[in-house]
């Protein structure tokens, strides 16, 4: 038998377990770590640190006791006034300060891969049930979110589903159905297309709620993948599910959601696809694999991934620990936008892109001014800027004898590596050339230090 190609991770000298590979594993599978959480699973192993991450135990500074009640609370008053910016804070919040980061990053995942956007739903309500769909079933069988997501009232708006009818098809949700959330491009034939969307006909929505309307169905018998059949959507979900391209689809997904550009070669796709084949297309124990492999730890899989905006904004905030008072998630949903991620927005079907489509000239400018807002304090809403003493964290572990060794503390902290010390001293002489505070020359190198190129990447 031919070695796994997701062999589980093991210590060596060719790949230690050290600040790189920690701080990578809470990058990627969540939204950063602070200094305490990454030294607490440094000394503990990769093996515990990871189950930390799985069972959302990892999480050392900036939860809340309340956090369900007071999301819960946040989640309904947007919804209930309307106000999509609201829900977009609601959200932020939540990965913010939810125990459990791994589930909210395939939140984020699922609104990527089923991309919905307000701008035609146009009902905050249903967009925030759609967001809890992703939630619920964001580490289960696919299938169970897939047949969620043919219900889903925001999903079957924005992809016509309403004006599917017996007699007149519209083929938008069938085509979107295969090419994007299933089989993938080439996979079925424009035949396909329209048999299924016979299949959906009669999936409406009523007064933004999922309803069926049988008059309006298809009953007729269809052809579609090759099987004969009275499809319904039910029985399309089945099909498509048991085809082996859905498998690779998921596959494709995963590895490029938690993993660098290129990391997953051809046979390790392949291989997760097996896997995921054999699981019942269970997403969590595909990703545990992902996160446990030799492969994730690998050095062609550190820093080797664009930070996504939302993840750049709240992973910033939780390194750098701006808990208390934390900024105002409601500038943190503008700021993301600023930088090309407008959450309920995606910009078509297919999502956001993605990779290094994120650092065009204009955003990298805008993360850059994010950083610099954020460590001059000028993120909390209603109140005059009130400049952090972000050195502290330094001192408070050891680091910050001098400028230099707490800017180096921070390179550790926010890059997850070293950087050299030419750079660390031209990046503290022009932070002082500006002139100011102490505190606030010491935050603009801060702000230098993570608009730096290799502050991009996760």
């Amino acid at each position: 038998m031919s070695p796994s190609r997701w062999s589980a991770y093991r210590t060596g000298a060719s790949a230690p377990w050290d600040l790189a590979r920690a701080w990578t594993l809470h990058r990627r599978a969540g939204f950063a770590a602070t200094w305490d959480e990454l030294q607490r699973d440094l000394e503990s192993g990769p093996d515990a640190a990871v189950d930390r991450v799985l069972d959302g135990t990892g999480r050392i500074q900036g939860t809340l006791a309340e956090f369900a009640t007071t999301a819960d609370l946040l989640g309904d008053a947007a919804a209930s006034g309307g106000d999509i910016r609201r829900l977009q804070a609601w959200w932020l919040f939540r990965m913010l300060f939810t125990p459990d980061p791994l589930t909210e990053r395939l939140t984020l995942v699922w609104h990527n891969h089923f991309a919905t956007s307000q701008l035609k739903v146009e009902d905050v309500e249903a967009m925030r049930r759609q967001n809890e769909t992703f939630r619920r079933h964001a580490r289960g069988p696919f299938g169970d979110l897939l047949r969620a997501m043919l219900c889903d009232p925001a999903l079957l708006a924005w992809l016509d589903a309403p004006s599917n009818r017996k007699g007149k098809p519209n083929e938008n949700l069938a085509r979107e159905l295969m090419e994007l959330f299933t089989l993938g491009v080439g996979q079925f034939s424009e035949r396909d297309v329209k048999e299924v969307a016979r299949a959906l006909t009669g999936r409406t929505v009523v007064h933004g709620r999922y309803a069926v309307r049988p008059n309006w169905h298809d009953d007729t018998p269809k052809t579609i993948l090759g099987k004969i059949d009275r499809f319904d959507g039910d029985k399309v979900a089945d099909l498509l599910l048991q085809h082996p391209a859905t498998a690779r689809r998921l596959a494709w997904r995963l590895c490029q959601s938690f993993l660098g550009e290129n990391v997953a070669d051809e046979p390790a796709v392949s291989e997760l696809t097996e896997r995921l084949q054999a699981e019942g297309l269970h997403v969590g124990r595909a990703l545990e694999m992902i996160l446990r492999s030799e492969r994730f730890f690998s050095a062609r899989n550190l820093h080797a991934q664009v930070s996504e905006p939302v993840a750049f904004v709240i992973g910033t905030v939780r390194s750098l620990e701006r808990f208390n008072p934390p900024p105002s998630t409601l500038l943190l949903a503008e700021w993301t936008g600023r930088l090309g991620q407008t959450l309920f927005y995606p910009p078509n079907v297919g999502g956001w892109p993605g990779g290094r489509s994120w650092l065009s000239g204009r955003s990298v400018v805008a993360r850059a001014n994010f950083a610099a807002a954020l460590v001059g304090g000028r993120l909390h809403a209603g109140s005059a800027a009130d400049v952090p003493d972000l050195r502290s964290l330094a001192r408070r572990c050891g680091r910050g004898k001098d400028a230099g060794d707490a800017l180096r503390y921070f390179a550790d902290l926010s890059l997850g590596r070293s950087i050299e010390a030419a750079t660390c001293r031209a990046i503290l002489e022009k932070s002082a050339s500006e002139g100011g505070s102490d505190a606030e020359r010491f935050n603009r190198a801060i702000a230098l230090l993570l608009s730096r190129p290799e502050a991009q990447l996760n």
